[in-house]
């Protein structure tokens, strides 16, 4: 048979069949590249942009935290901590946390009690005020109430006796707990209360009179005193007896050292005892 080949044609090849992993399987589909169709990438141009909310997802997530992030947050933490503690601390010393609701009745008034003193002694003086002003005998009104007024101070001086509605108040002290500074709180008490004389086992409390513990004995001025301590107090016993009573005040403080305290109220308490008159070694009027 003839070759019908052309000349220098060689022997046809026949392809080779590709083997491993250039053979695509059988059925198989092309993986697609990009966003565009099957084998054809897409340039980064043509891809959309991405919107406003998957900026957002894509800043806030996965959370990025570096270790200055990490100590600030522990910083504010313990801080948080700190304050609720002593939050919770302050709150639970008050010693108005557990008080009954009368309790609480009380005390308002005492407040609104001395509110009343105040504006009680301020219509006072404005009273006097005007009397200066509208009196036809001003020389004879001015001596009047420098007189009242001498009277007043000598009450407060203790070197005036006294008297008029007030309170009684026995401490009694069986295992000698009672010490110099409870008294003086007593004292302080009484005063912001609103009492205007006070007698303690005939010793004159002034504003200058000092408590003081020596060698196990109480002493006012100097003066020994023992117990039972017995207070006379000139003032408004609705006022000053509510305000040793309430929770934390005196009598509580005095009966946790086991002291006993007794109150009565009586339209008339006598305060005799005297202070001698000092003159000040320093001090002289300014009045010219």
């Amino acid at each position: 048979m003839s070759d019908d080949r052309s000349p220098g044609e060689g022997p046809e090849e026949k392809p080779e069949k590709a083997t491993g992993a250039e053979e695509p399987e059988k059925g198989g589909a092309e993986e697609p590249t990009g966003d565009g169709p099957a084998g054809s990438p897409v340039p980064p141009e043509a891809r959309p942009e991405p919107t406003g909310r998957e900026r957002l997802i894509r800043g806030l997530w996965p959370p990025r935290v570096n270790r200055n992030q990490l100590t600030v947050a522990l910083l504010l933490f313990v801080l948080g901590l700190g304050l609720a503690i002593q939050v919770r601390s302050t709150s639970e010393n008050s010693p108005l946390r557990g008080a009954r609701q009368e309790d609480l009745v009380r005390i308002l008034d005492e407040l609104d009690s001395r509110t009343e003193r105040l504006e009680e002694e301020k219509r006072k003086l404005e009273n006097q005020r005007s009397e200066l002003e509208n009196s036809s005998n001003q020389a004879e009104e001015a001596r009047r109430q420098t007189q009242e007024r001498a009277r007043q101070l000598g009450v407060l001086a203790g070197t005036v006796a006294a008297q008029g509605p007030g309170i009684r108040m026995t401490v009694s002290d069986p295992v000698d707990a009672v010490e110099a500074h409870m008294l003086l709180d007593a004292i302080q008490e009484l005063r912001a209360a609103g009492a205007e004389a006070i007698e303690v086992n005939d010793v004159r409390v002034v504003t200058s009179t000092h408590f003081t513990d020596d060698d196990g004995d109480i002493r006012i001025d100097g003066r020994k005193v023992s117990a039972p301590y017995r207070f006379e107090v000139i003032g408004k016993p609705q006022d000053i007896e509510p305000a040793l009573n309430i929770p934390g005040g005196v009598v509580q403080t005095l009966e946790k050292e086991q002291a006993t305290v007794s109150i009565t109220r009586s339209e008339k308490i006598v305060v005799d005892a005297l202070r001698s008159e000092k003159r000040p070694d320093y001090a002289q009027s300014s009045s010219q």
